[in-house]
């Protein structure tokens, strides 16, 4: 695959050239191609990004679905057995109750951990990830997967769990921009418009996304109406890492399962610790 254009400030464009061999790939990614490279700005602002989200100058390619408990099963598996700088928390295995948000069984004992999830959420996005937990997926996945590195990659971590790391220049495989999700999930690329809500459209209801507690906890990931590029589920069920830092803070996008649908137009934005997990924190690469 063509290597694309490197945007600035050492952030390079997602998955723009896979490192997995097909031999070797467990986890895969399913991925929308984001074009209309030069587009503007939606004009939407805030103090820090006075020029408005969406304006991307190159073409990239970004998940069409949040990275998926099976998906993340496979990752602590590969490099899970110590449960090495907390990739599992309790609150991924969470069970029971109205919500069933989590599901992911750990077995064993340290250095000997095994993880399962089953079929009935496996295809629910992962959620009780930190900032952290989804930098390390990108590193395993961009290092081939199976033995590869989680440390380093498309982020140097080197054991970190707090703090803020920037994506490396040559990263292949990372968390999207604001600038990036944002254009995924709101510009429509035939108009040259950017949409109120991420289903193409200026209204949205719960056949479109899960939010507002209708479905009470997560649904597959494959859930509603996609964006103009045809990018699922970045409205509703649950919150997506990107790699903004702002003071203290990571952002988060999208809004989750339970949200009143404040969370969900293209002016919904969480900024939090990247140490913050949550039974409705994820992400997609």
């Amino acid at each position: 695959m063509k290597h694309p254009l490197i945007p600035t400030l050492g952030l390079a464009v997602l998955a723009g050239m896979s490192l997995v061999s097909p031999a070797r790939a467990v986890v895969s990614i399913d991925w929308t191609t984001i074009g209309n490279p030069g587009n503007a700005g939606s004009g939407a602002h805030t103090w820090y990004h006075p020029a408005g989200y969406g304006a991307v100058s190159y073409v990239y390619k970004i998940g069409t679905y949040d990275v998926t408990n099976a998906q993340y099963v496979e990752f602590l598996n590969a490099k899970g057995a110590s449960n090495s700088a907390g990739i599992y928390n309790s609150t991924m295995g969470h069970t029971g109750g109205s919500y069933n948000f989590g599901n992911i069984a750990q077995s064993g004992s340290s250095g000997s951990y095994k993880y399962s999830v089953s079929s009935t959420y496996a295809n629910q996005p992962v959620v009780g990830v930190t900032w952290f937990d989804a930098a390390r997926f990108c590193n395993w996945l961009q290092n081939g997967q199976g033995s590869g590195d989680m440390e380093t990659g498309a982020y140097t971590l080197s054991g970190a769990t707090s703090g803020f790391v920037l994506a490396n220049a040559d990263a292949q495989i990372r968390l999207p921009t604001q600038d990036e999700w944002q254009k995924a999930a709101f510009y429509n690329g035939a108009t040259g418009t950017y949409s109120f809500y991420p289903d193409g459209r200026n209204d949205i209801t719960p056949s479109d996304a899960n939010y507002g507690y209708i479905n009470m906890g997560l649904v597959n990931v494959n859930f509603g109406t996609p964006s103009s590029y045809g990018v699922y589920g970045m409205g509703g069920n649950a919150w997506q890492w990107n790699d903004v830092i702002v003071n203290e803070s990571r952002g988060l996008y999208g809004g989750g399962w339970g949200d009143n649908g404040n969370g969900l137009p293209s002016s919904g934005e969480a900024l939090v610790p990247p140490t913050l997990l949550s039974g409705d924190f994820s992400f997609r690469v």
